[in-house]
């Protein structure tokens, strides 16, 4: 009975997921494979002629090459904002984990507060543009930080919490000082949420649409997302061209999360028990 039961719970799971992220990728597919008057019909059919290429050339050569500016500009803003996430969420959840203080609960409240509380744009703006980063990789890199440290303080201070407090005694009897102390034993050791933080983070920054629209506008400083826009009009849609650019557009995070699936399920389970 108990078997039967499994078995339909994993059928409605699967058909769930199906519903929920296959059947949508199956219909984007179609869609960029189609010309462009088969693609204004919108219908979850093959097309009579395959212009991929076609298709693929027109989204690259659009708007003087747009796309492979925007691939640039978000990957580097990718790597910046998440390699400092990685280390300073990493060394704000170690003191936080390990060192009790009074201003503990002050800074758990920011946290909270870093996750429950909306961004306020136009304020946010004022400050990019007072301190001289607004519309720049520097103040968008910033921006991406703020917006996802919360969340990974949060990861690193539940897997630290699973590491034993003898590895640092005893580092510290052996001579380590404080940076030694974490970037040499307690580091290494946060392998599984680091590759957890890289990837979910990763996917966050790069598929980010809001935040380079607001604080990083421009031609110049365009990421993958906002290339959308170049199909898009008042007067109609290059349905066949937007759905290609999508594709494009996806498939970096897909491969990266099929690769480090196992990793991100580890390290968001971490620590879980302790701490």
């Amino acid at each position: 009975m108990k078997s039967v039961r499994s078995l339909a719970l994993s059928g409605v799971a699967i058909a769930g997921t199906a519903v929920v992220f296959v059947i949508p990728f199956i219909f984007i597919v179609l869609q960029a494979v189609k010309s462009s008057d088969e693609a204004r019909e919108l219908s979850f059919s093959l097309p009579t002629t395959w212009p991929i290429l076609e298709n693929m050339r027109q989204v690259f050569e659009a708007r003087d090459y747009m796309l492979i500016i925007a691939f640039i500009n978000s990957t580097i803003l990718t790597v910046s904002s998440v390699t400092l996430m990685v280390v300073l969420a990493a060394m704000v959840a170690y003191v936080l984990q390990r060192r009790a203080s009074r201003w503990n609960v002050v800074v758990n409240l920011l946290i909270l507060a870093g996750l429950i509380i909306p961004p306020a744009v136009v304020p946010t703006v004022w400050v990019l543009q007072n301190i001289g980063m607004f519309k720049t990789m520097i103040g968008m890199i910033l921006i991406e930080l703020a917006f996802g440290l919360a969340f990974c303080v949060l990861l690193f201070r539940a897997f630290i919490g699973s590491i034993p407090k003898d590895l640092d005694e005893a580092a510290i009897i052996d001579g380590a000082g404080p940076l030694r102390l974490f970037f040499k034993v307690i580091f290494p050791l946060l392998k599984p949420v680091i590759v957890t933080v890289i990837v979910v983070q990763s996917v966050f920054v790069f598929n980010d649409f809001a935040n380079p629209l607001y604080f990083f506008p421009g031609d110049a400083n365009a990421t993958v997302q906002l290339t959308l826009y170049n199909f898009r009009s008042q007067y109609g849609t290059d349905y066949n061209l937007l759905f290609m650019n999508i594709l494009l557009i996806t498939i970096p995070p897909f491969i990266a999360y099929m690769i480090f699936q196992r990793q991100i399920v580890a390290g968001m389970t971490s620590g879980a028990v302790k701490g």
